[in-house]
């Protein structure tokens, strides 16, 4: 099946229309595997004609990463070939734009290999992208693309077509004005935010089969959603879809267990069951059917990812978690359901006073640094989200849905 042409000209207008609106002369990164190629061309085609100075397409694939974890040295795996970085930090100086197409070709490609192996060799993930992301000194986004080997997993079989299908409603490329309905739906999430921020809660608890823990936040904790600006003000929508509102919490004040409600695939390597218990804000217990070495050997990157950085709310109004499927890519999991994430915090969801990029302020106000950020999904029917706050405990989901 090839996806038409005319869906993906459309979509390439949503993206730079709605999320990373390009000004004249900008240069644009699309960061893709080979199977994207046809949205990558489809964005490159848009970028251009709306002005961008250079179009940028680099393809990563994962065959050659399954490659490396076999045979490399093990020395060798944590090494970032020092081009890459120099890509994202040219951008860094000039500001403009990345597009990340996400679309696992192969989901599960490296289970069977060393965990210890697979944990070490971090590629794609690059830190010279996440420093520009994290402190938003570019606009970028995130956006999937439906692969025959991406359904295979999801369904059992290669059916691009179906799981188009299940993308163009989550896109909300079935509406009549896609942008319209876009920038209808990311003002509901960013009034939600409004209403959470002026809740002044202090801690959310999470409550169900598996799953009793307390997550302190911030003083004067900042909820909001994906609508992010950069460091010039120029508004930008981190990632279609988007159905999640989120602040940063205070890694310090975790204390509990969670057990996460779907699978998350992580650096080749689907975890299943994973178990996470916290105490003082520290993971001191990893637990999984599968990949529970992988997700050690990530925590251990550096101090704070085993800390907490993230924690986003989602009701049952998503469009991804009303279509039932679990797709086995972060980016379509996270906005079906809650989730939470280890890693760096996100400056967007801390207090304005700590958005900066110092790391020793950012650590001595709560705020957790790292290397890596990776969300993993902890809500569903069966988990009550409540807030702690000046005026008691307030119930924010129950059944997936908003009670305050």
């Amino acid at each position: 099946m090839t996806i038409p042409p005319t869906d993906l000209s459309g979509y390439a207008d949503v993206v730079f229309d709605v999320a990373v609106p390009p000004l004249a002369d900008d240069r644009v990164l699309i960061n893709a595997e080979i199977e994207h190629a046809p949205l990558a061309r489809a964005l490159a085609e848009a970028a251009y004609a709306r002005g961008a100075r250079y179009a940028d397409i680099w393809y990563f694939d994962p065959h050659a990463k399954r490659s490396r974890v076999r045979h490399a040295d093990t020395a060798s795996l944590a090494e970032v070939p020092s081009w890459l970085d120099a890509r994202n930090d040219e951008l860094g100086r000039h500001g403009g734009i990345i597009v990340n197409i996400r679309g696992a070709a192969a989901p599960d490609l490296l289970a069977g290999l060393d965990p210890i192996r697979v944990g070490l060799d971090r590629m794609p993930s690059l830190t010279s992208r996440q420093r520009l992301q994290l402190n938003n000194l570019v606009r970028w986004t995130i956006v999937p693309y439906a692969t025959p080997e991406w359904a295979r997993a999801v369904f059992g079989e290669p059916d691009q077509a179906r799981l188009w299908r299940h993308l163009r409603r989550i896109l909300r490329l079935d509406e009549p004005d896609p942008r319209a309905a876009w920038r209808q739906r990311i003002a509901e999430l960013l009034d939600r935010a409004r209403r959470l921020t002026e809740m002044r809660l202090d801690a959310v608890r999470f409550e169900g089969p598996g799953t009793d823990l307390t997550i302190g936040l911030l003083p004067d904790a900042h909820w909001t959603a994906a609508r992010l600006e950069d460091v010039k003000g120029r508004p930008f929508q981190a990632n279609l879809p988007t159905e999640e509102v989120f602040t940063t919490p205070d890694y310090r004040r975790v204390d509990g267990t969670v057990r996460a409600t779907r699978p998350l695939s992580l650096d080749g390597t689907v975890i299943r069951d994973l178990e996470l218990t916290f105490a003082d804000g520290v993971v001191t217990g990893v637990r999984a059917s599968a990949g529970a070495d992988v997700v050690r050997a990530h925590q251990a990157t550096d101090a704070g990812a085993a800390r907490l950085g993230e924690l986003a709310l989602v009701d049952r109004s998503s469009r991804v978690g009303e279509s039932g499927i679990t797709y086995l890519e972060t980016l379509l999991d996270e906005n079906a359901t809650c989730h939470l994430a280890w890693g760096a915090g996100l400056p967007p969801g801390a207090p304005a006073h700590l958005r900066t990029d110092d790391p020793a302020r950012l650590d001595a106000a709560g705020v957790n640094t790292s290397r890596v950020h990776v969300d993993f999904m902890v809500g569903g029917p069966d988990v009550t989200v409540t807030g702690l706050g000046p005026d008691g405990k307030v119930v924010l989901l129950r059944n997936d849905a908003w009670e305050f």
